[in-house]
């Protein structure tokens, strides 16, 4: 009997979340989807996917606090990295703000903005209003 052909693996994923469990749902989605392997492709370096997460952790947690709870995620898998996107319903832009050294918070928007490139938010009118943050991790970053 010949063997099985080999199945793909998806080169995207697509979650949709909502509630305080956003951000772990994210992260252990992205984590279980990174972990595939890449459909023939070589696998990212452990700080490659680490940046990945937290960008993921970082993008969802913001949408979750200041944009109603609801957003989405989606990846793409490319041969230079990988493309991260959260869309929610809220058009008002991320601030980057002083960080606070009590642990207030402040340093999310500046963390994404240094472990990755393409930073790009695109705004959604009509029905649907609100922005998707389009974010690119590359293969090669943070000793990848």
């Amino acid at each position: 009997m010949p063997p099985h052909p080999a199945h793909p693996t998806p080169a995207t994923l697509h979650l949709p979340l909502h509630g305080e469990s956003a951000a772990a749902d994210a992260r252990h989605a992205a984590r279980a989807f990174l972990d595939q392997p890449a459909g023939g492709g070589h696998p990212f370096p452990a700080p490659v996917l680490d940046a990945a997460l937290l960008v993921v952790s970082e993008l969802v947690t913001n949408a979750v606090r200041h944009a109603g709870g609801r957003c989405a995620l989606d990846m793409r898998l490319r041969s230079d990295g990988i493309d991260i996107e959260v869309t929610d319903g809220s058009s008002q832009e991320p601030l980057a703000r002083r960080p606070d050294q009590q642990g207030e918070g402040g340093w999310g928007w500046h963390l994404v903005n240094r472990i990755s490139t393409d930073v790009e938010i695109r705004h959604h009118h009509g029905p649907r209003a609100g922005k998707t943050i389009h974010v690119h991790v590359a293969r090669g970053s943070l000793g990848g």
